[in-house]
């Protein structure tokens, strides 16, 4: 069910308040929903010693929300420097900070072994040779190519341009055993908000098995298997939650079965972004026009810029007006932005109650790659972040983009060549 009840009733009692104070549009997070979910996949995952989740900055690269990871013991997953540095900025450095990139460059790098270090997760074999120290630790990304099916959102692994080929994984690992490295971790990602858990349970245990081949192979063990992340949430009011019990058990269980054929076992890792933080984010709108032509459209202040999942993946949000049920509502509508693409609405042919201008729209599920995907197409700029704090006080986490924020990149020294 898209947006809790708990979360919607507690910010329903104070929306008017706090759309007076900072204006719209914002996206708005629950700093208690998000607290609890993390609670919820620790305690899920307690039977197997070592496990870690590594927070997919991508998601929500907030500091504000980072912390939050952070105070429950969580790492981080970035693809980039300014992940990376985010990470930092907020005390996480080495084993504390997985960084996950594809056609690494080398001031990513740098950056990377450098200033406290990180778990380095090669995406593909070339890049060993453009390591500019030996790490201790050493994780492939593996790509199972055609062994395994993706999903729609991530696409095939054959037709992926991310991870290391089957072929390819003994001689990765046997690179990186001359090289000098002492210690190794092997990750994979092949699906992106899957809903059935039994998709990420065939992933541990095809991880498993490459690390059964590996070892048997090269003589070497593997501190950890990171499934990555994928795990899904219901967009939609009849879609039926991720069962994240029911994964974990049956994990443990497949743990519990290799320590005891092999005598040792592999710590467990993965990477959820949007599971954790995704149903505990809003963005928060206001009716400013309406037009009536071959269909009815509710033309809100807010745009793709804000949150590009629904013209980008033609990805469904729920979306309720403050203060209307939705029983009552009177006709399909389309709830459309300003920029000047025709891709650019948050809901297509919805069935709304009636509005008028200034009514509240809140539209769900924006916790996890709402503002992170923001983009400044048409000058459009992004909008605010805040966070309901579980005091019920509302914390300002990131102001507005500004016009000057737009234009800064166009104040520069001159630089010219002449050929």
């Amino acid at each position: 069910m898209p947006m809790s009840t708990s979360y919607q009733k507690r910010l329903s009692k104070i929306l008017p308040q706090i759309v007076e104070n900072f204006g719209t549009p914002f996206h708005i997070y629950d700093e208690k929903g998000i607290k609890e979910t993390c609670e919820k996949l620790s305690t899920s995952f307690k039977n197997i010693d070592g496990f870690k989740e590594f927070f997919a900055v991508k998601a929500l690269p907030n500091p504000s929300i980072m912390k939050i990871m952070q105070e429950m013991g969580f790492g981080f997953d970035c693809s980039s420097t300014p992940e990376i540095q985010l990470s930092r900025q907020i005390g996480s450095f080495r084993d504390d900070i997985m960084f996950t990139s594809n056609n690494t460059s080398m001031p990513q790098f740098e950056t990377a072994i450098k200033n406290g270090g990180c778990i380095l997760n090669l995406d593909d074999i070339s890049l060993i040779s453009k390591l500019i120290d030996t790490p201790d630790l050493i994780c492939f990304r593996y790509n199972p190519g055609l062994r395994r099916n993706g999903n729609k959102i991530i696409g095939n692994p054959v037709e992926s341009k991310y991870g290391v080929s089957h072929d390819q994984i003994l001689d990765a690992y046997t690179k990186a055993k001359k090289l000098g490295v002492k210690r190794f971790g092997i990750h994979t990602m092949l699906a992106s908000n899957e809903l059935d858990y039994k998709y990420m349970v065939e992933t541990t245990q095809m991880l498993l098995g490459i690390v059964e081949l590996v070892c048997e192979k090269l003589d070497i063990t593997f501190e950890f298997i990171n499934i990555g992340g994928g795990l899904g949430i219901p967009y939609t009011p009849e879609a039926q939650p991720f069962d994240l019990d029911s994964m974990a058990k049956e994990i443990a269980l497949i743990f519990k079965t290799f320590k005891k054929s092999k005598g040792w076992v592999p710590k467990l890792y993965m990477e959820s972004g949007r599971y954790i933080t995704g149903p505990h984010g809003v963005l928060v709108t206001s009716v400013i026009n309406h037009k009536n032509t071959y269909r009815k459209y509710v033309g809100v202040d807010a745009s793709m810029s804000s949150l590009m999942r629904p013209g980008m993946y033609d990805a469904y949000h729920h979306i309720h007006i403050h203060g209307k049920k939705d029983s009552v509502a009177t006709g399909k509508v389309d709830v459309v932005g300003a920029l000047c693409e025709n891709i650019d609405k948050f809901a297509v042919q919805r069935s709304l109650p009636d509005t008028i201008e200034g009514d509240i729209l809140v539209i769900h599920d924006t916790g996890a790659h709402g503002h992170a995907m923001g983009f400044n197409y048409n000058g459009h700029l992004r909008p605010k972040e805040l966070l309901l704090k579980e005091d019920s006080s509302v914390e300002l986490i990131r102001r507005a983009e500004t016009m000057d924020d737009y234009f800064s990149t166009l104040t520069f020294e001159p630089k010219k060549l002449k050929v």
